[in-house]
């Protein structure tokens, strides 16, 4: 199970919220803060004209209050503005499953950037439709591996698997870092605002297997990466971060693979830290992205 917001060294929380645009909100918000004792560390706001709701992140130090107190009282005041809201402990690593098939580039980088101290993160557990000597090029450690083999037939047998093995880990994020089979409604439905994918920008364009040959033999002149929450709708999930990568009429089929790697490899570890940072909240099929 994941552990609670008293379970760590530093007391410092965010709290995210977002709620139907009126005046006074962020007035609000400060001042209940401020009358608790509490000492605002960042804020950041966003009016949504389209959608007509309220977005705001702020971290701050409570002072010595307990986050249960806060929540408590918080949950009230959120009521009266029906707010969606989270408040949780800014520096506490947050519980990751990393699923991945044969190409693992994604999950050395993650697990390199976790060892390095770059994400604030603590992988729980590694699942792949590959057995652990097929993903030949991570140091995966100590990590707990399952190796979850899926056919047509076993499909639902296997993701009841999976979830169960997210649910006996606490895993609060699962990042699909390269896992090459597409889940089905439930799945995703199941693991709703807390999945995050990683696919090259070339969809719809360029479609099933050898994306990047295809774009070579089109003379593409920019590759990209996209990541994106999880839903039934495949690679259509509301999009958390993207980057792109020139490309020129010298390059071969090897280079635009060698480039898409690194550009997958960076976008993907970004979404992760933006999502773990709690600076991720969604609006309807898109996000607001607090960056920092």
């Amino acid at each position: 199970m994941a552990p609670s917001d008293e379970q760590s060294g530093s007391n410092a929380l965010i709290l995210t919220l977002d709620c139907a645009d009126q005046p006074g909100i962020t007035a609000r918000v400060t001042a209940f803060l401020f009358e608790r004792g509490c000492n605002i560390l960042e804020a950041q706001q966003f009016n949504d004209r389209t959608s007509d709701r309220f977005f705001m992140r702020v971290a701050f130090d409570p002072a010595g209050r307990l986050s249960k107190d806060l929540r408590e009282e918080f949950g009230v005041f959120a009521g009266e503005y029906g707010m969606r809201w989270k408040l949780a402990l800014r520096d506490r690593p947050r519980r990751v499953l990393i699923m991945v098939s044969k190409f693992d580039h994604c999950l050395a980088d993650l697990l390199y950037r976790w060892r390095t101290g770059e994400l604030n993160i603590e992988p729980v557990a590694i699942v792949s439709n590959h057995p652990r000597e097929a993903v030949s090029h991570s140091e995966i450690g100590d990590v707990p591996f399952f190796h979850l083999p899926i056919t047509k037939e076993t499909k639902p047998q296997q993701e009841a698997q999976m979830r169960q093995i997210a649910e006996d880990v606490g895993a609060e994020l699962v990042v699909l870092a390269r896992y090459m089979q597409i889940f089905s409604d439930e799945q995703s439905q199941n693991f709703a605002g807390r999945c995050i994918n990683i696919h090259h920008s070339f969809l719809p364009g360029f479609k099933g297997a050898r994306p990047y040959h295809q774009a070579h033999a089109r003379g593409v002149k920019m590759i990209g990466a996209t990541a994106h929450f999880v839903t039934p709708d495949l690679d259509e999930g509301p999009i958390i971060h993207q980057d792109v990568e020139p490309i020129s009429h010298a390059d071969q089929p090897d280079d635009l693979v060698r480039k898409g790697r690194d550009i997958e490899r960076r976008v993907l570890a970004e979404a992760v830290r933006l999502f773990v940072e709690e600076r991720v909240l969604l609006n309807d099929s898109r996000t607001v992205v607090f960056r920092g």
